[in-house]
């Protein structure tokens, strides 16, 4: 099965954009934020420092399963960044799509929380921190990269990785 599609993966503030876009500009495929996904009434939870529960999650997940299939169906490959936190929800966007590659930016709490609080434009805040590691589950069917490496070289990473 060939890589046509990448979930890139993991805690709110791990790089998962900024390695998205910058994978995706590598290889010359399109870039989604899946934040860009979430209806009104989810950023605004999250934006009251309200976690997501999965009833908050189910539209937003088939949106991005569709997004997915149909860009896969289209020959068009991409590069979604998405927490993807639970097995259950990558389950559902990997659900009907062959060649999409799952990639786990992983670090430390510490690490992670140091970023967050340098972020200023963001609607997660870093006190949500402890609800996402707690609600992570690891996958075991990924590419785990560790996130203390520069981006470009966790892009290179995960291309020396591609099927």
């Amino acid at each position: 099965m060939k890589t046509r599609f990448f979930i890139v993966m993991g805690v709110s503030g791990c790089g998962k954009s900024s390695v998205g876009k910058r994978l995706a500009e590598h290889l010359g495929w399109d870039f989604y934020d899946a934040d860009d996904f979430h209806p009104p009434e989810n950023v605004a939870k999250m934006a009251n420092g309200i976690p997501l529960d999965d009833s908050d999650r189910t539209p937003w997940l088939a949106a991005l399963n569709e997004l997915i299939s149909s860009s896969l169906k289209a020959g068009q490959p991409g590069v979604l960044a998405c927490s993807a936190l639970k097995e259950r929800y990558r389950q559902r966007l990997m659900n009907g799509n062959e060649g999409v590659q799952i990639v786990y930016l992983k670090g430390s709490y510490d690490l992670i929380w140091s970023r967050m609080e340098k972020r200023t434009d963001h609607y997660m805040k870093p006190h949500m921190l402890k609800s996402q590691f707690e609600t992570l589950e690891e996958p075991a069917n990924a590419l785990t990269i560790d996130i203390s490496m520069s981006v470009d070289d966790i892009v290179q990473e995960i291309l020396k990785h591609m099927e």
